[in-house]
């Protein structure tokens, strides 16, 4: 399965750390052992949905722990019958340098 999530807290941080709440979202994909790419405009992770359908609900709730006073969450979700389905990398090879 692959996953994209883009978190837009508000506020996006504090006056210290402009990110710091975007950042704890990252921090919880990346403690994750899952692959995953950060983007400019939100983060690819790819895995079982065993694995993806709590961690898209950890991201959301990281920035609210982090100190958010709300968050909305988008989400794209692609999943396969079989297990396996595409990668990133399969969707995307061809266009990269």
């Amino acid at each position: 399965m692959i996953a994209e999530i883009q978190v837009i807290p508000r506020p996006a941080g504090t006056a210290e750390d402009r990110y710091k709440h975007v950042d704890a979202a990252i921090a919880v994909i990346q403690a994750s052992g899952l692959r995953y790419e950060v983007h400019g405009l939100g983060t690819i992770v790819e895995g079982s949905p065993e694995k993806i359908w709590p961690l898209l609900q950890a991201v959301h709730q990281a920035t609210l722990d982090a100190g958010a006073e709300r968050t909305l969450s988008l989400i794209k979700v692609s999943g396969a019958a079989q297990a396996g389905g595409p990668r990133v990398e399969d969707l995307v090879g061809k266009f990269r340098k």
